[in-house]
């Protein structure tokens, strides 16, 4: 992963003052990925619906750069956010400027 991609300030304390914890988390999160059967692009793709679905704004735009490191367009990056729309209704809206300033960014 490209070291650019902004890290919220919440993740950046964690990794500063709980490295083990931080650690220990990582190698979980990459034990997941590995275990995962969807493709990069689509599992980050997913997981920015969850993200957004879930109210935690502050990764979103580390994810969205990401996934598009990965070959997402801007209307799969929208289409993501908005997938959880049925079923935990307008909260996803608030995430839509969130990442479309992330992937618009350079």
């Amino acid at each position: 992963m490209d070291e650019n991609f902004s890290v919220s300030n919440a993740f950046q304390t964690f990794i500063k003052e709980a490295p083990e914890h931080q650690e220990i988390w990582l190698d979980t999160v990459q034990k997941l990925g590995t275990a995962s059967r969807l493709d990069a692009k689509t599992e980050e793709l997913a997981y920015i619906a969850v993200l957004a679905s879930a109210r935690l704004e502050g990764g979103l735009p580390f994810h969205v750069k990401h996934a598009k490191s990965l070959g997402a367009t801007r209307d799969e990056i929208i289409s993501a956010v908005l997938v959880g729309l049925p079923a935990v209704g307008n909260i996803v809206i608030q995430a839509l400027p969130i990442a479309l300033n992330a992937f618009d960014d350079e």
